[in-house]
């Protein structure tokens, strides 16, 4: 059995697993190569042997527990012919959205023009590097996209203030997104992941009053999902205010934390598997700072399966000797 599933299933706690959101990526020299030759990121996305060998990068690098697909989120409306696109210092920028051409989209056309992604993971859930550790797929979770896809940028920049006004076009397009994603991770799992994970990047935004509309409801059905095709899922559900409140009704297989939220409420509250919460800021600190910080989750958390992550993405400017410092930190607690 592979090492996060032995925590996630078997609730294991003789060991802490460790795999880093955004590992593959930003901070490493060898990504920043191939993406200065690449500077469209959804085709670097769309190109399965690059995308495949970036997932690889930090593998081969650090003694690190996972590989996860380097793709992204927006792969989902990208896929349900919504235009997006990355720019430099600002982010994401999606066209508008056209209902209608959405509605008409069937699962064959929604799979051929993503399919590279699942490509990719197929090459790096059968590469010998990967042989003893878990391949990740992920998803957006239905509030973060519909977010993204009535928005047409990222919510950072604001959120449209009439954003809820057309409730009929709200709902139409979560019951869009919820069947795609699921198309999205079958295809995942069939390629060879083993873990997903749901990304709720603006869980945060909603009051608690329309948490069951848009986050609730939607993710228990993905989680459902999941489930039925007998591979662990964790939920990561950023600066969502009552985790304990989630836990209990989407019932995900473990949890993941943001860094702003006290592990010890977490530990008195939560009784599934944790993942996360260091806060990506202290690998720009220096070492003895990161062993402090590093060692105090890991002491929280002894008693309690857990899989060692940082509270949201690594940052660009990070140092990869720190992120050898972390791993070598946990591997030998």
């Amino acid at each position: 059995m592979k090492l996060l599933n032995k925590v996630i299933i078997n609730k294991d706690t003789s060991f802490n697993p460790i795999w880093i959101m955004r590992q593959a990526g930003r901070y490493l020299p060898e990504f920043r190569k191939i993406r200065k030759e690449n500077p469209d990121f959804i085709n670097l996305c769309l190109n399965d042997s690059l995308s495949a060998e970036i997932t690889l990068q930090p593998l081969k690098r650090f003694d690190i527990d996972a590989a996860i697909i380097f793709s992204d989120i927006l792969m989902l409306p990208y896929g349900l012919g919504q235009k997006v696109r990355f720019e430099k210092n600002f982010g994401p920028k999606l066209d508008n959205l056209d209902l209608n051409e959405i509605a008409k989209l069937d699962e064959i056309d929604f799979v051929e023009k993503i399919y590279p992604v699942y490509k990719a993971i197929k090459k790096v859930s059968t590469d010998p590097i990967v042989k003893d550790k878990n391949t990740i797929g992920f998803v957006g979770a239905p509030w973060t996209l519909l977010v993204y896809m009535i928005n047409l940028k990222s919510p950072k920049k604001d959120l449209n203030k009439n954003f809820f006004k057309d409730e009929f076009l709200i709902n139409r397009i979560l019951l869009i997104i919820e069947k795609f994603l699921k198309v999205h991770i079958k295809n995942q799992i069939d390629n060879g992941a083993n873990v997903i994970q749901i990304f709720d990047s603006w869980a945060g935004l909603l009051e608690e009053k329309d948490l069951p509309n848009y986050i609730y409801s939607p993710t228990l059905n993905l989680v459902d999902y999941v489930k039925s095709l007998n591979v662990p899922v964790i939920c990561f559900p950023r600066e969502i205010k009552n985790y304990k409140e989630f836990c209990e009704i989407v019932k995900p297989d473990a949890i993941s934390i943001d860094y702003n939220v006290d592990p010890k409420k977490i530990l008195k509250n939560i009784k599934i598997p944790v993942q996360g919460g260091l806060d990506p800021k202290v690998l720009l600190t220096d070492y003895e700072n990161l062993k402090k910080e590093t060692s105090k989750y890991l002491e929280i958390f002894k008693d309690h399966p857990y899989i060692f992550n940082l509270g949201h993405g690594i940052l660009p400017e990070t140092n990869p000797e720190m992120v050898e410092n972390l791993i070598k930190i946990v591997k030998n607690s």
